[in-house]
């Protein structure tokens, strides 16, 4: 197997597992407010996140149809769909261990483990979002990063703020501790957890993505530079 085949069944198996995750989160809670809405954003953010790299599929159906158009092998196809359901099967195993499965709902206790898991897994999504769409230089420039990390934070919450708040962010526990919303001798769980999936996601990052990432001010300097000089000449 190639290594730009391998970067593109990671991708896969990671937008599968968090399309599944939220979808297994949502639905294992009663009257989730906007959970479609957070199903539909979860699929976008990694649409956003990993589209560059493998096509964004995080659908055996649509890769069958993507291999009937000839857009792609049947070797490659039949690996996609492998990582899908693995990264499916993944994704069902951590939303019922936090949230107990539909035939055994979870009792109302929470411990460390849940809490470590869910923050663990939000700030994975949101630091590999944030880094692949305004970092990578394939998707330098772009006008959607806002709107892809911003729902990134929506999905996460939605899936499982009743889990851990949907912290994602050291800081903001911190402030949520200091305002007397948490126990500050719990802020330890959230830095661990945080820490953690942000360092595993800078690190799937760089194994997915080859060229050196951008600086996101010089990009966007680039792109108006650009734009200015365009407007000159057509005047």
């Amino acid at each position: 197997m190639n290594a730009s085949l391998l970067r593109k069944l990671i991708v896969e198996f990671i937008g599968t597992f968090f399309l599944v995750y939220v979808i297994g989160c949502v639905s294992l809670q009663d009257h989730v407010l906007l959970g479609p809405l957070a199903i539909g954003a979860s699929l976008m953010v990694m649409i956003f996140a990993g589209g560059h790299i493998s096509g964004a599929h995080y659908n055996p159906a649509v890769t069958l149809g993507v291999w009937i158009r000839g857009a792609c092998s049947a070797l490659e196809a039949s690996l996609y769909i492998v990582a899908q359901v693995i990264g499916a099967i993944v994704a069902a195993l951590a939303a019922g261990f936090l949230l107990g499965h539909g035939s055994s709902p979870a009792t109302s206790t929470l411990t460390a483990a849940h809490v470590m898991l869910a923050e663990a897994l939000g700030t994975f999504a949101l630091v590999y979002t944030v880094l692949n769409v305004a970092t990578a230089p394939a998707t330098a420039g772009n006008s959607f990063y806002g709107l892809a990390i911003g729902f990134t934070v929506f999905a996460q919450a939605v899936a499982v703020g009743k889990v851990s708040g949907g912290a994602f962010n050291p800081a903001v526990a911190i402030g949520v501790a200091v305002l007397g919303l948490a126990n500050g001798a719990n802020l330890w769980i959230y830095w661990l957890s945080e820490f953690v999936g942000a360092g595993v996601a800078a690190l799937v990052f760089f194994a997915i993505n080859q060229e050196k990432p951008h600086e996101p001010s010089a990009a966007s300097h680039d792109r108006a530079q650009e734009q200015t000089n365009q407007t000159v000449r057509a005047v």
